[in-house]
């Protein structure tokens, strides 16, 4: 488990942190951990969540992911991009509210310009979603932010 709250990990705020917690990590790959409560920024009536949320569940993993690395050398938690994904799959429509969900994403590739791409795996009861995400976090993220476009 994470020494850290999940609120130290990612660059997110009040609803928008939908993890609940970490469940391990290591040099490259990470298990989070949430469950599906109602009154969220993205419940449906009946307080279940759409599958395609699940793509942010696994981006928010992936931050995670970085986040911990981060901490670990004692460096600040940095924003990063999700890029896109590839291949999401998901076998129902919906998360249930109640729901424990989790999951797990593998760094298969990650360059130093800093372009990556993870493997996730999202599982509950009778529930499996996997996705190949592709992100990216510059390695100075200030300035990539704030460089003034060409005129």
């Amino acid at each position: 488990m994470s020494q850290w709250p999940i609120a130290e990990l990612i660059p997110h705020a009040a609803d928008m942190i939908l993890l609940d917690r970490v469940v391990s990590f290591g040099d490259e790959d990470i298990e989070t951990q949430l469950t599906i409560r109602n009154g969220g920024l993205f419940n449906l009536e009946d307080g279940s969540l759409p599958a395609w949320v699940g793509i942010e569940l696994m981006a928010q993993s992936v931050a995670a992911y970085a986040g911990c690395q981060a901490r670990l050398l004692g460096q600040p938690v940095e924003l990063g991009f999700l890029l896109g994904t590839r291949n999401f799959q998901c076998n129902v429509e919906r998360f249930p509210a109640g729901t424990e969900l989790h999951i797990k994403a593998l760094r298969s590739l990650q360059d130093d310009n800093g372009m990556g791409v993870f493997e996730c795996q999202l599982s509950g009861p009778g529930i499996e979603a996997f996705a190949r995400l592709n992100v990216f976090r510059p390695p100075q993220v200030a300035s990539y932010l704030q460089e003034e476009l060409p005129s």
